[in-house]
C-alpha cells in the first residue's frame, strides 16, 4: 500500500472514531461523557490558558529522563546477560520477579525514598523502561547464531569490538522492540504517577479537571495523551528506520 493509501485509511478510521463517540453521546446528560465538540471547546480553553503546554511538557520531560536512564542501564546489562551464560543464569530468576510488578505499586516506596515530585515519578517510569529493555536486549543475544560470533572471533575480533560490530547490530530489531513496548508503558506510568503525587503534568490536569467536575477537560487531556503516545512510537520508529538504512549504507560501503 502506497503512503498516499495508508494516509488516506487512517484517516477514515480516525472519522469514523469521531462519528461513533459523536453519536454515542449526542443523547447524554448533561453530567455524562462529553461528545467531540465539548472536548474540542474545552481542549482549546485549557491551550488558551497556558496550562495545556505546561502539563505536556512536564510529562515528557519526566518520560524522556526516565527512559533515557532505562536505556542507558538496560540495554549493557542486558548484553551481557544475553551474551553470559553464568550473568543470565545469576540475574534471570531476581528480573523474572520483579518484571510482573506493576511499577505504580512501587508508588509509596518511591514516595518514601524520594518524597513527592519528579523525582518519585521519574523513577517509576525507570523502573517501567528499565525490565522490557533489559529483557528484550538479553533475549536477542542469546538468538543469535553462534556461528556468526564465533566467526567473527575467528578474525581476531574480540571483546567491546565483537559488541560494538556483531552482537549490537544483530540484536537491535529486538532492542527496538523492547524500547517501544517500554516507551508505552513509561508514558502510562507517568500519567498515574502525576495523578498522585504532582502538582503539574497531564495526569494532574485529569486528576484536576475531574475534582472540579470538569469531564471535557478530563477527555480533552485523554485525547491529548493518546495522540502524544502515537507520535512517541512514531518516533522510535522513525529511529529504527534510520538505524536500519545507516547500518545497511555502512555495511555496503564495506
Amino acid at each position: 500500500m502506497s503512503r498516499i493509501g495508508r494516509v488516506a485509511w487512517s484517516l477514515a478510521g480516525v472519522s469514523l472514531f469521531v462519528a461513533a463517540w459523536a453519536v454515542a453521546t449526542r443523547h447524554a446528560p448533561p453530567s455524562g461523557v462529553p461528545g467531540p465538540a465539548a472536548t474540542l471547546r474545552g481542549l482549546l480553553d485549557v491551550a488558551r490558558s497556558g496550562a495545556l503546554v505546561r502539563n505536556v511538557v512536564a510529562s515528557v520531560f519526566r518520560v524522556a529522563v526516565g527512559f533515557t536512564l532505562g536505556t542507558l542501564a538496560g540495554v549493557p546489562l542486558g548484553l551481557w546477560i544475553g551474551w553470559h551464560a553464568r550473568a543470565h543464569a545469576f540475574f534471570n530468576p531476581v528480573l523474572q520477579a520483579l518484571r510482573p510488578i506493576s511499577p505504580i505499586a512501587w508508588l509509596p516506596i518511591a514516595t518514601l525514598w524520594l518524597g513527592s515530585g519528579d523525582s518519585a515519578a521519574v523513577f517509576l517510569i525507570f523502573l517501567s523502561s528499565f525490565f522490557p529493555i533489559v529483557v528484550a536486549a538479553a533475549a536477542a543475544v542469546r538468538t543469535i547464531d553462534r556461528r556468526y560470533l564465533r566467526a567473527a572471533e575467528n578474525f581476531g575480533v574480540h571483546s567491546i569490538a565483537l559488541a560494538r560490530t556483531v552482537i549490537l547490530p544483530a540484536s537491535l530489531p529486538q532492542i527496538f522492540t523492547g524500547l517501544r513496548v517500554a516507551l508505552g508503558v513509561g508514558w502510562v506510568v507517568v500519567v498515574a504517577a502525576e495523578m498522585l503525587g504532582v502538582t503539574s503534568g497531564l495526569g494532574y490536569q485529569i486528576n484536576d479537571a475531574r475534582n472540579n467536575l470538569r469531564f471535557d477537560l478530563v477527555v480533552a487531556a485523554m485525547v491529548v495523551i493518546g495522540a502524544i503516545g502515537y507520535m512517541l512510537d512514531g518516533l522510535l520508529r522513525a529511529l529504527e528506520r534510520r538505524a536500519f538504512v545507516y547500518r545497511s549504507a555502512r555495511d555496503g560501503a564495506r
